[in-house]
Parts: structure tokens; sequence; C-alpha cells
């Protein structure tokens, strides 16, 4: 339990590829609550996905290993990460419109 207990972090993070229309958001909503991760998710107008997401570092590193997968109709052709220090602002996972 000490990597859940480790500082936390955050990554702002931009998917793109084929990643609206096909349930990503959904998908990106179940592994991140299932991880217990803090944050959100929302679609770009410009077709990109963006996620919102604070939690250990080495969480946040396993879930960027799945988001680069996806759900299987999407297609993901690039996954840009900003990390930050924590917000600690969010207090669960969010699908954001």
């Amino acid at each position: 339990m000490s990597a859940a207990r480790e500082a936390n972090v955050r990554a702002h993070i931009l998917v793109s590829g084929r990643v609206q229309g096909v349930g990503y958001r959904a998908f990106a909503h179940r592994v991140a609550s299932q991880r217990g991760l803090v944050g959100g998710v929302r679609n770009l107008d410009d077709g990109r996905v963006e996620l919102d997401v604070e939690g250990g570092k080495a969480i946040i590193e396993a879930l960027l290993l799945e988001l680069k997968v996806g759900p299987p109709a999407a297609r993901v052709s690039n996954l840009a990460v900003e990390w930050s220090p924590a917000s600690e602002r969010f207090s669960q996972f969010s699908v954001w419109y």
C-alpha cells in the first residue's frame, strides 16, 4: 500500500486519434476510478480527449499504459502528458461535458 501513499501528482493528458464517439470517456472514467484516481475527462472541440488526473505517479503511469490502448473502437495516435503538483481540488473522477 506504500505506492498508494506516495505524494500525489497531477497529470494533464491530451489524447489524439479516433477517441471521440467510441466510448473513450467512459473507458477513461472506468479505469481511472478503478485505480482510485481523481479528476475528470472531457471531449475537446478539436477531436482530442482531455484528462486531468491526480493521484500517485506510479498509478497514473499505469493508467497511461491503458489510455494508450483505449476501448476496442478507439485508435490512439498520440498521448501528451504534462506533470505538475497535485491541486487536491478533486474528490472523485468525473466525466465533464
